[in-house]
């Protein structure tokens, strides 16, 4: 599905010098897997993120999705692919509805009834987004405005969803509910590569996850062994 190969990103440091965000890292996903990066703040995994949705332009190493070179091409052609980037910001429209927001997220769809049809598939997957369809996005909670970007990526029935820090800011309970969802999406089949900071949470919902360290891969592993990683428990999990 995405193939990731010796990825560099240098960003120009001025006086200090270029800096490698992201430092010769390579890993693979297959079809209906959540693949998890973890690591510390500044580690490379959001600029991995942006440079497979197109956002950034890799300094050098490839980028493969389903066999075909992504990396350098703009965004709106990688979203067109088949890959949906929910970031870590959200970028909702937050003067517009629910339902506003979703039926923009299938802009490139331009057959009417599949876009129904997945505003029925993301209504079902979030009941709470349909009680509030008519509500403005900018006066929901943290957890649903969490839960529309996710759904809005949806709406393009991507192969491949790119999610960053779904949980942040959020109380547990919603988290759970977040977290919850990205398995729905599997069962449908669709491939997440997921960037989350809850460590032992996000090792229970992934296949597989890679650690990256000052902009390098250091582990990597199934993630039911990387629960009982040493290194792992001690950095990311607290014990």
């Amino acid at each position: 599905m995405i193939e990731v190969r010796d990825l560099r990103k240098v960003f120009a440091g001025g006086r200090r010098g270029d800096v490698a965000a992201v430092d010769g890292i390579s890993f693979s996903a297959h079809p209906g897997r959540i693949l998890a990066l973890l690591g510390p703040n500044g580690a490379g995994k959001t600029t991995t993120l942006r440079s497979i949705a197109g956002l950034l332009t890799p300094s050098s190493g490839q980028i493969l999705f389903r066999d075909q070179p992504i990396g350098g091409l703009p965004a709106y052609k990688i979203s067109r692919m088949g890959i949906s980037y929910v970031s870590e910001s959200l970028n909702l429209f937050t003067d517009m509805s629910v339902r506003e927001n979703l039926l923009l997220g299938a802009y490139s769809v331009k057959d009417k009834q599949k876009q129904l049809d997945s505003l029925d598939f993301v209504f079902d997957l979030f009941p709470r987004l349909a009680e509030r369809s008519a509500q403005l996005a900018g006066t929901m909670s943290g957890g649903e405005r969490k839960m529309l970007a996710i759904a809005r990526g949806m709406m393009s029935d991507p192969q491949m969803m790119l999610v960053d820090e779904p949980s942040l800011g959020l109380a547990p309970y919603l988290v759970a509910d977040v977290f919850n969802s990205l398995r729905k999406l599997r069962e449908r089949g669709v491939t997440i590569l997921l960037v989350e900071q809850r460590v032992n949470a996000t090792l229970e919902i992934t296949d597989r996850a890679y650690v990256l360290e000052h902009g390098k891969v250091s582990l990597e592993g199934l993630s039911s062994d990387l629960k009982s990683n040493e290194h792992v428990r001690k950095a990311y999990m607290g014990f």
